[in-house]
């Protein structure tokens, strides 16, 4: 990546949240870089709509804002560190369960000017919400440096829009219009930042966990010379708005390395810290209501039961485990589940052993169950209904090594 340098009493957890505009709607936006008339001027943006995109699936929005004299292209294309580490590392992270932006800043900056770049981030909420199907509960923004200090003032002043920020390597650039509600908030910084010093990066996280409600405490920071990180959970935060720091042994790098000086966006943690933190939030979001979705019981029961499928279409299914993405410390994986019998299915239930040290933190498409050892994930109200032949993928975040691929075992309804 081309990096650059700054110069010259508890609340409720988040409320519920529906499914925008879009969803249902054939989509006009597509990938590439486009134009919005925002505050009287003409800017640009990189969106980046997931491959396979579905219009009746909602989808995390996630805003990523570049570096001083940095660009959106930077950030779309990942720099010299390729695809791997594209919109911070959340494009290959994410796999195609979000929709991404990265905005271009005037004179490559933030300086929110008047609230202008503010103004631009909430045309392209409503442009994008509008057109395509998003999950107003899981809107999220993240940046590095001059862009950090653009999501700090994100969450200063959208703290009802956006569902968390993560800052890395931050300070308080932009501005922070209102700063007192509470936001999910990650700070990432480096203990001997020469550009921003960590202090200044303390003082945004200490903003929230304030506004969070959290316990105050001095979290533990890596010695200099460890080339190691520490990543501390805030205790006692309001439910729904957690605070987490992430202090590495080094200088003003959004790639951080362990065990090393040099960087790089396919090696370094910061962007599976990133897409931990944000997909541990779940959606309060209802799916949309979309032809598949098998029709609501009637009111009065039938005067007899429904009939068991004839005999010789047998409901059967197949589920196979994909390990997509690793970090230190835990994975993303993607099921896969298809109709293998000669009947439609109405619904599926995927269980499975889960190997030794593994846990689930999150499953998005089905809903989990654990029980002892063994997960159970059954579908959602939106993919149960499978053709013969059809299938459908739920996605989960699991803690633990992910050397061991599990065997799955599918029950059709």
């Amino acid at each position: 990546m081309v990096t650059g340098v700054l110069g010259g009493t508890a609340a409720a957890a988040p409320s519920a949240a529906a499914a925008t505009a879009g969803c249902g709607k054939a989509p006009t936006l597509t990938s590439g870089t486009r134009t919005i008339s925002s505050g009287g001027q003409n800017r640009t943006y990189i969106l980046r709509v997931p491959d396979g995109y579905d219009r009746n699936r909602p989808y995390k929005l996630i805003f990523a804002f570049h570096w001083l004299n940095g660009t959106a292209q930077d950030v779309a294309t990942g720099g010299s560190s390729g695809a791997v580490w594209a919109y911070y590392g959340q494009q290959q992270l994410s796999n195609n369960s979000a929709i991404l932006v990265a905005p271009q800043g005037i004179d490559n900056g933030w300086a929110n000017t008047g609230g202008r770049d503010l103004a631009l981030v909430d045309a392209l909420t409503s442009l994008i919400e509008n057109d395509l199907c998003v999950d107003t509960s899981q809107l999220f923004a993240t940046g590095w440096s001059y862009g950090g200090a653009m999501s700090y003032a994100v969450a200063c002043a959208r703290p009802t829009v956006f569902r968390a920020v993560a800052v890395m390597s931050g300070a308080n650039l932009s501005g922070c219009s209102g700063g007192t509600q509470p936001v999910a908030y990650l700070g990432i910084h480096g203990t001997h930042d020469s550009v921003l010093d960590i202090s200044l990066g303390r003082q945004l996280r200490d903003t929230f966990v304030r506004n969070n409600g959290c316990t105050s405490q001095n979290p533990p920071e890596p010695a200099r010379g460890s080339l190691s990180h520490i990543v501390t959970a805030y205790s006692g935060c309001r439910a729904g708005y957690p605070v987490t720091w992430a202090a590495f042994d080094g200088d003003h790098t959004p790639e951080p390395v362990d065990g090393t000086t040099s960087t790089s966006g396919a090696r370094t943690w910061t962007g599976g810290e990133i897409w931990r933190f944000f997909s541990a939030l779940p959606s309060t979001s209802t799916p949309p209501t979309s032809p598949s979705t098998p029709p609501s019981s009637p009111s009065t029961p039938p005067s007899t039961p429904p009939s068991s499928p004839p005999s010789g279409q047998p409901r059967a299914c197949t589920a196979t485990f994909k390990v997509v993405n690793t970090w230190q410390g835990g994975f993303q994986a993607d099921a896969t589940v298809t109709n293998t019998g000669t009947a439609a299915t109405t619904g599926w239930r995927v269980s499975w052993t889960l190997p030794s040290g593994q846990t689930i933190s999150q499953v998005w498409n089905g809903t989990l169950t654990t029980s002892g050892g063994t997960a159970t994930v059954t579908n959602a109200s939106y993919n149960g209904a499978l053709a013969p032949g059809a299938g459908t993928t739920f996605g989960m975040l699991v803690n633990g090594n992910a050397g061991t691929t599990p065997a799955l075992a599918c029950a059709a309804q």
